[in-house]
């Protein structure tokens, strides 16, 4: 069984859903916890997210078929990469599929590049095709708390190109909705503005737990504690943008 790992933030520039693109850049300085996704590796995660992509790796015997590419990134590798591609394929190719310094999700530790384990591997666009292991790895991500970050069709959305290789962790229950909904982060942000506490949380059930997920716009900030029930686990997460996400787990036998 998935276990939820509790936690409180209260930025709104942190938490795994923090939204980053080419509008909303990456607003803190503060270092993450970061752990090795492989020991076979040096790439980082976010602990949170490297312990659930070991599950799911463990689960399908993944690290024997695919690579970790790229994880974590500083601000300065971002501009190498930046600078780098730039100089190699030119400033189109380089926008489609590399963001720039400031804006990119390596950036966060939430975000990793896959490919399949063979001799040659493109750093820009690893090879992650919609068979065999890697799609059974995709398939997969939702239900470990991650989602493939720049679907095919929706790059007037994300501002990024079509990149099958690349892997947003948003936790459980978040990547579950998305999947169901075929959100891309962006639309799943816009999506949650409807729901608050007061009026209409989403909610949906998981085993013996009620989860009601809501939003509060940041100008509420000061009010975020006092909104919040003591009584339950709860996540809070900054969007990034103009808020916070609050996602609780109740008692399905609360009175």
């Amino acid at each position: 069984m998935m276990k939820n790992n509790i936690t409180t933030k209260t930025s709104i520039c942190k938490g795994n859903l923090i939204l980053i693109n080419s509008i909303y850049s990456l607003n803190t300085d503060e270092d993450a916890e970061l752990i090795l996704v492989d020991e076979n590796s040096n790439i980082l995660l976010q602990r949170q997210a490297a312990i659930f992509l070991k599950e799911l790796m463990d689960s399908i015997n993944g690290w024997n078929y695919i690579v970790p590419v790229s994880g974590w990134r500083s601000f300065e590798e971002q501009t190498k990469i930046w600078n780098d591609t730039i100089k190699k394929s030119g400033p189109e190719f380089t926008k489609k599929f590399v963001a720039a310094p400031g804006h990119s999700e390596h950036q966060s530790g939430l975000a990793i590049d896959l490919g399949l384990k063979q001799k040659n591997i493109d750093f820009i666009c690893p090879e992650f095709p919609y068979t065999g292991i890697c799609q059974k790895f995709r398939s997969l991500a939702a239900d470990y708390g991650f989602i493939q970050r720049y679907p095919a069709d929706k790059e007037n959305i994300t501002g990024i190109s079509h990149e099958p290789w690349h892997f947003r962790y948003v936790g459980v229950p978040h990547a579950k909705i998305m999947k169901e909904h075929d959100f891309t982060l962006e639309e799943y942000i816009a999506f949650l503005k409807q729901y608050c506490k007061s009026k209409t949380p989403y909610t949906l059930l998981s085993s013996d737990r009620q989860i009601q997920i809501y939003y509060i716009p940041s100008e509420k900030e000061t009010d975020i504690q006092s909104l919040i029930n003591g009584n339950f686990p709860c996540v809070i997460s900054g969007n990034n943008a103009d808020g916070y996400i609050i996602t609780e787990w109740r008692s399905l036998y609360e009175n």
